[in-house]
């Protein structure tokens, strides 16, 4: 345990002493000049002298006339109670965190900076005590050591905590409060304060402090027994020990509830990775704490071998495209193949006939990355040859890629330092470039391996960008149409080089490198299917002051919108008797249409699905399928992987379709292809066009006169 004297000046010593049960220790501490009076606290050893202070712990006075003249004085020996000595050992332990930050695909986080807090909640503010902070070793691994304390007097564990308002606690209250408008409440601060209640509980019940401080907390239980009779129930807040709903005395914590901040100096420093709230706070654990954290993409990550165990050889397995695995891509090795699945296209299998899905057969736009996942050994530079292809694979000799196709990238690599000093860093281009080999010019790049064996990176650097990425291909050096046309196979070819001589690891050139653990050649094949944008070839109104992209992939067009049988132009008024009618073009001359919508729209942020009502049908005027989506258009007869589109027509009920009148509504019509451009893969492909009108009530019947017939002579 120890033991410590604090002096009318507020000063601290302490020594520690050893205790058997029924035994006996003493302590000595000495003084360059009288103290005058004193106070002896006896608490825990883990507890520093001003935690003593703070504790609800032993304390014996000793006035300053108990010395008289003497110089030396023994007092009174102090017994401790089994009571103390249960609540010492719960009140002060020592904690360890044990942890790995990790990227999102498991990567580890090197030279990161690991905070850990104690947060604690009243109401929609939080508060938070820095525990501990470490630094991320190179296997992204960290330990923080602490010791933690409770039992405080409330005044002291006030005094020192940091207040906020919390939003996401808030919002979590406010779902609650929500569900009885009867319960009012005040303007609140960024503070916490008891005036929030103000509405709920009158001023009196409050007493005249508003803002909670320690005078207050005596009365917390019986505010919150009033507030408990007001507000809604609520077992989730309970569980979440959100007070009033649960009873508040967090200097009794003899456990802290622990959140993580994470922050890196790699591209900028101090960027923040990780930073939880009291949503993820972990309580009631042991003495030991084992957590992964996981970053968000702002973290440099220590990028491992793609697979494990990782291969090493004269090899290469194209592991990636696009950051779809290269098995996902029909046409390729282990991948989705037969004759109904076309080479390139992305997740043929997603789509079932019939359904209702439109995420499959998608081909590639723009810049498509192609990785690998393995450590290429005696690959000191390498080639990039394609060819075209067809269901069966290439259809003609590997040749050069045409200009530019192979584009240039760089790798970067950081070097963890200490905080706060900046990592260094560095980026090394990788440039394909021209050699003349035998009177045959070769487009080559140099491996990352040969890199690292020749230059390397500084002690402890790691890449953190672009660490197994093959080649970028820029897909528009290349042409693209329909369905097999737009189709290409490609293979990766190595070379040695020795004192400016360049030979072929594998002879005859162009043999392509094989597949690690086989004897089988490297490759991949893809469907490219890029589109003008603008497109001098687009004909609807389109570019600036319309809605309307002036593109061809996709063409979106409301030809011709007709009410109970009366055309209506644009800005025209109609009643909404009968059968709305709308002619509208929604096409993909490449047939990788994807899905489209018509809203319409009205209102005060109003829409109505007009595909989707019940009294809906859609037919083709003129075109191929229907759909709205692609798999849709394959339950009708669709042969993948094209789906063109056409000239459409919706049928529906007017009413369906205007459920207000009078009012304006505006005809939406969006479309989008499947095509994956630049490796997003949200359906970046799109076009748009909109079409107003005005609707009004049905105007009623007109009167059937009546009829008299009168007889002869009457």
């Amino acid at each position: 345990m120890r033991v410590a004297i604090k002096k009318l000046d507020g000063s601290l010593t302490s020594r520690t002493a050893t205790l058997r049960a029924g035994q006996q220790d003493s302590v000595l501490f000495t003084f360059d000049e009288h103290p005058g009076p004193v106070q002896v606290i006896v608490g825990p050893a883990r507890a520093s002298d001003q935690d003593l202070v703070n504790l609800q712990t032993m304390s014996v006075p000793v006035p300053g006339a108990s010395w008289a003249e003497r110089r030396e004085l023994v007092i009174a020996p102090i017994a401790v109670a089994p009571y103390w000595w249960w609540w010492w050992y719960e009140w002060c332990r020592s904690f360890v965190i044990r942890g790995r930050v990790i990227c999102a695909d498991g990567s580890p986080v090197p030279g990161a900076e690991v905070c850990a807090y104690d947060i604690d909640w009243w109401w929609w503010w939080t508060s938070t005590q820095l525990l501990g902070c470490t630094t991320t070793a190179a296997d992204g691994t960290f330990e923080i050591d602490f010791n933690w304390c409770c039992g405080w007097w409330p005044w002291w564990w006030w005094r020192f905590r940091v207040w906020q308002f919390d939003p996401v606690l808030a919002e979590t209250v406010t779902s609650v409060i929500e569900q009885d408008p009867r319960v009012q409440l005040a303007p609140a601060g960024n503070q916490p304060g008891l005036g929030v209640f103000g509405q709920l509980l009158g001023s009196q019940a409050l007493g005249s402090d508003r803002t909670l401080a320690p005078a207050n907390l005596d009365d917390l239980e019986r505010i919150r027994t009033s507030l408990l009779a007001k507000l809604p129930a609520s077992p989730a807040l309970v569980e979440q020990h959100v007070w009033p709903w649960w009873p508040w005395s967090p200097w009794w914590d003899c456990t802290p509830d622990v959140i993580f901040k994470v922050t890196q100096d790699c591209a900028t420093p101090g960027t923040v990775l990780l930073d939880e709230g009291f949503l993820q706070a972990r309580a009631d654990f042991g003495d030991v704490l084992q957590v992964t954290l996981t970053a968000n993409d702002q973290a440099c990550c220590a990028q491992p071998c793609p697979q494990v165990p990782c291969v090493e050889g004269t090899c290469i397995d194209v592991s990636d495209i696009c950051y779809a695995s290269v098995t996902s891509v029909g046409g390729n090795p282990f991948g989705d193949s037969g004759a109904a699945v076309p080479a390139g296209l992305l997740n043929p299998s997603l789509d079932v006939p019939g359904a209702g899905t439109y995420s499959g057969d998608r081909p590639f736009a723009g810049e498509v990355g192609i990785s690998y996942a393995n450590v290429m050994v005696g690959v000191d530079y390498y080639e990039i040859l394609y060819a075209p292809s067809g269901p069966g694979g290439p259809t003609g000799p590997w040749l050069p890629l045409p200009p530019a196709a192979a584009m240039n990238f760089t790798r970067q690599w950081v070097q963890p330092a200490s905080p706060p000093t900046p990592w260094p860093t560095g980026l090394v281009p990788f440039s394909f470039n021209d050699v003349v080999v035998g009177g045959v010019p070769h487009s080559l790049v140099e491996s990352r391996e040969h890199y690292e064996h020749t230059v390397g990176l500084p002690p402890g650097a790691f890449w953190t960008t672009n660490t197994w990425l093959v080649v970028p291909i820029d897909s528009t050096k290349f042409a693209d149409g329909i369905y097999p046309a737009g189709t290409y196979s490609f293979t990766v070819v190595g070379w040695t080089e020795a004192g400016g001589v360049y030979t072929p690891v594998e002879s005859p050139w162009p043999t392509p490198l094989p597949v690690c653990d086989s004897t089988d050649p490297n490759g991949w094949t893809v469907t490219f299917n890029n589109r003008l944008d603008p497109d001098p070839t687009a004909t609807a109104p389109c570019g600036p002051g319309t809605v309307t992209l002036c593109v061809t992939q996709p063409t979106t067009q409301i030809e011709s919108v007709t009410v109970n049988g009366s055309t209506a132009k644009t800005c025209d008024t109609r009643e909404a008797c009968g059968d709305l009618v709308i002619d509208f073009r929604v096409e993909d001359p490449t047939g990788y249409l994807a899905v489209y919508s018509l809203i319409a729209q009205y209102g005060d942020s109003l829409a109505v699905d007009l595909l989707r009502q019940p009294s809906s049908v859609l037919s083709v005027v003129s075109g191929d399928y229907a759909g709205p989506t692609y798999g849709q258009a394959l339950g009708e007869g669709a042969t993948r992987p094209t789906w063109k589109g056409g000239l459409l027509r919706l049928t529906i009920s007017a009413a369906d379709a205007f459920p207000v009148v009078p009012c304006c509504y505006d005809l939406q019509l969006q479309a989008y292809t499947r095509t994956v451009a630049n490796c997003n893969p949200d359906y970046a492909f799109w076009n748009q066009s909109e079409y107003t009108i005005g609707i009004t009530a049905c105007s009623p019947p007109p009167e059937t006169p009546i009829l008299e017939q009168r007889a002869a002579g009457s």
